[in-house]
């Protein structure tokens, strides 16, 4: 028989290497503020005017002149445009090139303090460079892939750039399958020095098209901003998983009448979920949005 100091000891053991699996690589903070959080949207050359009308008219803002520029490591031709709004920002690329790969499956883009030490911090936390650095015309970039095949690109700014703080921070959406959700979220937290806000096992099926069945939607916080990881059994009826960001609005139903009156679709009608009420949007040239009111908490 073991003795109990021994059992002791062997449990002791055992909890220390599962607190070493769980724990999350020391690095330092490489983040700036969710403000330089761009989402990055890929349309065909011919919607790129259509999608800039829609988007700004949706959630007001302003956009930077349209440059035709190569902004990638390798040759390629896009037009290239910041749409700034109060809820959130696109980077916005009209390609008269094919896009080479893996570009086009970043969903997107980081500004860090530090393009060495935020790719660092990537690895460090189970990540895999993709795209090693390389130089753009304001600066740096790379592309990380953490667990789950979700793609970020992390850029570094040559000159210094100042934006105005957002009246309400988006949301990065993220998907991924039952067996890597739990990498991700401890990879993501341990590079952002985030925190995990909510973490609902049994969410309603409803908030991604599947009536009768339950989810799990974890919502995570940091510096960089928002994000909510969608961990789901893959089985989504479009347009759910297309979504890459969510906006928060104030009025979603004035917002919702914006977006169709300037060519957007409203793909699935606003219905109350956990702690909003939400809709899916299509802009001209495909991209989907999740659009969200939160509502109010009841005491």
């Amino acid at each position: 028989m073991i003795n109990l100091p021994l059992k002791r000891l062997a449990a002791a053991l055992a909890f220390s290497c599962l607190c070493s699996v769980g724990a999350s690589a020391a690095t330092a903070p490489v983040a700036v503020a969710p403000q330089y959080d761009t989402s990055h949207v890929y349309v065909a050359p011919a919607d790129v005017d259509a999608f800039v009308k829609s988007f700004l008219a949706t959630f007001g803002g302003k956009s930077t002149a349209q440059v035709v520029v190569n902004v990638l490591p390798v040759p390629s031709s896009t037009t290239s445009q910041l749409l700034q709004t109060p809820v959130g920002t696109v980077s916005l690329f009209g390609f008269t090139t094919p896009v080479p790969y893996p570009f086009g499956s970043e969903r997107n883009g980081y500004l860090v303090k530090d393009l060495d030490a935020a790719i660092a911090a990537a690895k460090a936390n189970g990540a895999d460079v993709i795209v090693h650095d390389f130089p753009d015309p304001i600066g740096r970039d790379a592309v990380v892939q953490w667990p789950g095949g979700i793609n970020l690109q992390l850029y570094w700014h040559t000159k210094v750039t100042n934006y105005a703080a957002f009246e309400h921070i988006p949301e990065n959406r993220i998907y991924v399958s039952p067996e890597r959700g739990d990498a991700f979220v401890k990879a993501f937290l341990g590079f952002s020095h985030g925190k995990v806000v909510s973490d609902d096992r049994h969410a309603a099926g409803e908030q991604i098209g599947q009536p009768g069945k339950t989810f799990r939607r974890v919502a995570l916080a940091s510096e960089f901003g928002k994000m909510t990881v969608l961990i789901t059994d893959g089985h989504l009826p479009f347009p759910y998983g297309h979504d890459t960001t969510g906006y928060e609005v104030a009025d979603l139903t004035a917002t919702l009448a914006k977006a169709q009156a300037s060519g957007a679709r409203v793909l699935v009608g606003a219905a109350q979920q956990a702690d909003r009420s939400a809709a899916m949007v299509e802009f001209p040239g495909g991209y989907v949005a999740e659009i969200h009111q939160l509502t109010a908490k009841k005491s």
